[in-house]
């Protein structure tokens, strides 16, 4: 089949506590000046190809990368970044200092999303992705893009931790032999810069 979908996954460009290692949810942060810079070469990467869709977050960071890269986005409300709830501004260390042995990708967020919500919004995302054909673009955001990463390919959401991402980094959702019962990771945290 020559019809399936190539999603090109980009996370947005830094923000101030993308930088700091906050957890950004709901909390709608600007591209910092790096970030910015980024953003644009995020557009000279994908020079030449021709995307069907362009789907971004609503959050300003996602949505200000793609217009960066040259692209005038839809906004999708799935696409935003897990609700952090009570850890919204916090780094991991932090969270791990009030709840000893906590991982995001186990244990979700007090007041915020739990694990199982952003499986069920990553699995809406992955199920209309794969309906659709040509090169589709996502920009949005590091953790829920890699919990999208984890549920193409039929992974439980702790398979995203495994799965790094840096600011601006382009990955590659596809199929195996062009079928679409071999949903394939064929590139992921390509950030085109030496060390990731």
């Amino acid at each position: 089949m020559s019809d399936l979908p190539r999603v090109y996954l980009v996370r947005h460009g830094e923000t101030e506590w993308s930088k700091a290692g906050q957890h950004t949810g709901r909390t709608d942060l600007p591209l910092t000046p790096a970030g910015e810079e980024l953003a644009k070469r995020i557009g000279e990467r994908l020079r030449g190809l021709a995307f069907a869709r362009v789907l971004s977050s609503p959050r300003v960071r996602a949505r200000r990368t793609a217009e960066l890269a040259g692209f005038t986005p839809e906004i999708d409300p799935d696409l935003a970044e897990w609700d952090y709830g009570d850890y919204e501004g916090l780094t991991s260390a932090e969270v791990r200092a009030r709840r000893p042995g906590w991982t995001l990708f186990a244990d979700g967020c007090p007041n915020g999303e739990s694990v199982q919500q952003v499986s069920d919004r990553a699995d809406r995302v992955a199920g209309r992705l794969k309906s659709l054909g040509g090169n589709v673009l996502v920009v949005a955001h590091g953790h829920f893009l890699r919990v999208l990463g984890a549920r193409w390919v039929g992974q439980p959401v702790g398979f995203a931790q495994h799965l790094l991402l840096g600011t601006a980094a382009v990955c590659t959702l596809g199929f195996d032999h062009n079928s679409p019962d071999e949903p394939a990771i064929a590139l992921w945290n390509d950030t085109g810069r030496p060390g990731g």
